[in-house]
């Protein structure tokens, strides 16, 4: 008699980061979404997780795409400010 059969708001709470990833088990998704459909408040704290992710999503997609070289151009900068960065003592390698 091991078995779950119920979720309290603390171990949602615990999970609901994973579940809003989907990277629970099957039956751990079952019992957070069987514990959302009879409590209020879990079920608006996922909304508002679940809908910050999806209007995170959504202002991703309309990021421009950078420039093919920016990366290229970052790399050569850091290994010129390195260079130009006298090394601290105990640095010695």
């Amino acid at each position: 008699m091991d078995r779950v059969d119920r979720y309290t708001c603390e171990q949602v709470f615990q999970r609901l980061d994973d579940y809003v990833d989907r990277e629970l088990t099957e039956r751990e998704m079952e019992l957070i979404r069987e514990h959302l459909a009879i409590c209020e408040w879990c079920a608006s704290t996922y909304r508002f997780q679940n809908g910050m992710l999806q209007e995170l999503k959504t202002k991703l997609r309309r990021v421009p795409s950078v420039a093919p070289d920016l990366m290229s151009r970052i790399h050569r900068a850091l290994e010129k400010a390195q260079a130009e960065t006298p090394a601290q003592e105990g640095d010695a390698g």
